[in-house]
């Protein structure tokens, strides 16, 4: 929202600076975003009457025009603008005037003493562009024929205002006008508000326009009059032409600058339809299936029962509370208008214009909530513009009410206001805010009743009420105490790691953190999750952002091609984010959604060089094994198992889901193929993703004695069936750890797998390998003997041979 500083302070003018109101606004949750001038800097530009116009005789498109600029002499002033004629009194650059620099950052433009064609020139009158006013450089600025010639033009367009642009929370609905914010002002500084004097104007006609609300829900208030006789093609005053501008707006004729006008001045939206184009009565309704209406815009959209419209008995002419139709138009040849101003229930309006991809400040504003009182005073604010300025005759304002809101009193108690803000505010200070309000009240000594205002959509609970004593009160006024409370020394939970541990971690191996939103494309779903029944964003906020993830990999994977697009060739990503699974058994909660799950999960990507190129290693693209490498260490001191297993997202030959004492807990394994080429992926990434929670659990480290006596290190390579997994063989010698004869064995670890490329190589079959485990034995009591040694090596192997038919590799 932005405003001149100037129509503020017509309605009210604290004793404060530019600077000191818009602090005081700040401070009181009107944030003042920006203050700007009204125009640039400008000097020596002063009014002046073009007394003559001749040719020039040396170039056809120029005259040289005898101009009176207050300076006591007349001046020869050479101009090539087109509306340039006698009489008409202009912006006139002295000689020695600075004008706006022509394009922005560059310097001034002056003014001198020349000769244009051989005929000297002594100043240059100015254009609205040419001041930096506005984009019309079709002629010269005329102003008011009222305007004191000689008077300094910064004087006579009040180029000294500044422009405020407010940033409005969206629960302050009643500050969407210049009067609201002013009424605001008001409250704040304690300053006196200065309401419009609004009178009926004088009734001439007898006609009204048949109006019929079929749809209370819809619409709760419906005021209107017919206007006759009007002169489309007045133009608009340059007052409100300056104040529109300065608000954002652009003048486009006298009947919609009124209208606009009206809005910004108090808020209420109006729509002024051309009479004669109306066809019989009008009715306001909920939209049917199969209709369509184009719009002011040119757009033409479907319409159905969700949307509210104005209809005749023809057509629908406009979109309730959002859009006039383009079949109703005002143009310059209208004479005869009917002016609407109605109550539009903010939830009928709501999301309609989001729904056909545009926005519109009636619907910013009705569907916040805008005053259902002062339709009749607004129409005749609006009406008494519309006869000052392009004439015509009244009829009486048609006022349907048929279903309004009922305010009912909201209750804040003392005790509990001063409590929540802090400070010890009395009930009389109370009192009076809420009087500088203009919010009505009872009070009983310990609670006050307050009567929300029909302006005020926003207060309906009682900390609405407190936020009003402590906006008002300052907050500035509010110490900055700290708490007060018993220091006590917690137990640190040593079993559980925190989120933020693991991000740490993660980063610590080379990976980066991302940041995604929880909604994604339903493509992703269906490709990295096989979901075709994701959850759906009821109102998502673009189209490919339209379900719930159930993955992380999408995310993950949109982040790598982000990244290659700016020929980035090494990439490793990790993100920790919630994901959203249907569960009948979750209930609904403060932090639970009834029938969702929403677990944490952290899942990483790794994509390209395994490391950095340097001389020290050769270039090599990271693998499953350094990735694994990776949710090992996240895990450790506790040791994970990965299981060969398909997932929709992963190689099926190079991926394997991640148990945890008997639990899956993630998955990891490489991008699949078909994805690579889907995504346009020139080399497979590594991905994995966990649950979080099962990564927050770590064990308590257990004391053991350090041996002084040396280790002692067997390989054994025994030949196997090749569907035999390793990770079977390590389970099985991991049992063999309870018997007697192994009780020495501290590590068992593969280092060796050897395939025979014919079925004589080797002694082995075609359909057998051979696998290479190191066996580490140390004891703590002294040197271990050889016999000890082969024990337990042999306990292994037999082992192996009973259960899987391995045998030594000779």
């Amino acid at each position: 929202m932005q405003f001149p500083e100037s129509w503020l302070r017509a309605f009210v003018d604290p004793q404060l600076t530019t600077d000191e109101l818009s602090h005081a606004l700040t401070m009181a949750g009107l944030e003042v975003e920006s203050l700007r001038p009204a125009a640039p800097p400008t000097s020596k530009i002063v009014v002046g009457r073009v007394l003559e116009v001749v040719k020039h005789p040396d170039a056809d498109k120029l005259n040289v025009c005898q101009v009176d600029a207050g300076t006591g002499a007349i001046l020869n002033i050479v101009c090539g603008a087109p509306n340039v004629a006698p009489g008409i009194k202009v912006p006139v650059a002295l000689v020695g005037a600075q004008l706006p620099p022509a394009e922005e950052g560059g310097a001034p433009f002056m003014i001198k003493l020349s000769k244009l064609r051989g005929v000297q020139s002594e100043g240059m009158l100015c254009s609205a562009r040419e001041l930096k006013l506005s984009e019309d450089h079709s002629g010269l600025m005329i102003l008011p024929e009222d305007t004191p010639i000689g008077q300094d033009i910064r004087e006579t367009l009040n180029l000294d205002d500044t422009v405020f642009e407010i940033k409005l929370t969206p629960n302050k609905a009643d500050c969407l006008s210049v009067f609201g914010v002013a009424r605001e002002t008001a409250a704040i500084t304690g300053s006196p508000l200065k309401p419009l004097a609004i009178e009926p104007v004088a009734v001439k006609l007898s006609e009204r326009l048949p109006v019929k609300i079929a749809a209370p829900d819809l619409c709760g208030r419906f005021s209107g009059r017919v206007i006759r006789g009007v002169n489309a093609r007045a133009k608009s005053p340059q007052w409100m032409v300056e104040r529109l501008e300065r608000s954002g707006q652009r003048s486009i004729s006298a009947l919609v600058d009124i209208s606009n006008y009206v809005m910004l001045e108090l808020g209420r939206p109006s729509h002024v339809f051309d009479l004669d184009k109306i066809h019989g009565g009008i009715e306001v309704r909920w939209g049917r299936r199969g209709e369509s209406l184009k719009l002011l815009n040119g757009n033409t959209i479907e319409l159905d029962e969700a949307v509210g419209v104005i209809a005749d008995d023809r057509q629908v002419e406009s979109l309730a509370g959002i859009m006039g139709g383009d079949s109703t138009a005002v143009t310059l040849d209208t004479t005869n208008v009917y002016l609407e101003a109605a109550f539009w229930w903010p939830d009928s309006i709501r999301g309609r214009a989001r729904k056909y991809n545009f926005s519109t400040d009636a619907a910013h504003r009705f569907e916040r909530g805008v005053d259902y009182e002062t339709t009749v005073a607004h129409i005749e604010r609006i009406t008494r513009l519309i006869l000052d300025i392009c004439g015509g005759e009244a009829g009486p304002v048609d006022d349907q009410v048929v279903n309004l809101p009922q305010r009912k009193p909201v209750a804040m108690r003392v005790a509990r206001a001063q409590r929540v803000i802090g400070v010890a505010i009395d009930a009389d200070e109370m009192a009076r805010i809420f009087t500088r309000l203009g919010l009505e009240y009872e009070f009983d000594g310990e609670i006050f009743a307050v009567t929300p205002p029909s302006y005020r959509f926003d207060i309906e609970i009682e900390e609405d009420l407190i936020e009003e004593v402590a906006r008002i009160y300052g907050f500035e006024k509010i110490p900055a105490r700290p708490p007060v409370a018993a220091n006590a020394m917690r137990a640190t939970n040593e079993t559980r790691r925190s989120i933020h541990t693991l991000r740490h971690a993660l980063a610590a191996r080379d990976y980066a953190e991302t940041i995604n939103f929880s909604f994604v494309d339903e493509s992703w779903e269906r490709d990295f999750a096989g979901n075709e029944t994701p959850v759906r964003v009821v109102n998502p906020i673009a189209s490919q952002l339209s379900v719930m993830r159930t993955t992380l990999f999408g995310s993950l994977i949109e982040v790598l091609r982000h990244n290659l697009n700016r020929r980035a060739d090494r990439v490793r990503v990790f993100e920790a984010g919630r994901v959203f699974l249907r569960d009948a058994s979750v209930g609904a909660s403060e932090m639970t959604v009834e029938g969702y799950a929403q677990p944490k999960r952290l899942g990483a990507l790794a994509y390209g060089p395994a490391a950095e190129e340097q001389w020290g290693l050769s270039t090599r693209m990271v693998d499953f094994f350094d990735v694994k490498g990776d949710v090992e260490a996240l895990f450790a001191p506790r040791s994970v198992r990965f299981v060969k297993a398909e997932h929709p997202a992963l190689h099926p030959g190079r991926s394997a889901r991640i148990e945890l004492d008997g639990q899956v807990v993630g998955w990891i394994g490489e991008l699949h193929p078909r994805w690579m080429q889907q995504y346009d992926l020139p080399h497979p990434p590594i991905l994995f993703e966990v649950d979080a929670e099962a990564l927050m659990g770590r064990a308590l480290p257990a004391p053991t004695e350090v041996s002084k006596y040396p280790p002692v290190r067997r390989d054994i390579a025994v030949v196997v069936e090749q569907n035999v997994d390793v990770q079977a063989l390590l389970d099985e010698m991991r049992k063999a750890l309870d018997e007697d004869a192994c009780k020495f064995v501290q590590r068992v670890a593969l280092f060796d797998e050897f395939r025979a490329k014919s079925s004589t190589s080797g002694g082995m079959a075609a359909h057998e390998k051979s696998l290479a485990f190191r066996v580490t034995l140390q004891d703590t009591g002294g040197t271990l003997q050889d016999e000890t040694v082969d024990l337990a090596v042999k306990a292994l192997v037999d082992r192996l041979a009973r259960v899987y038919g391995a045998r030594l590799r000779g």
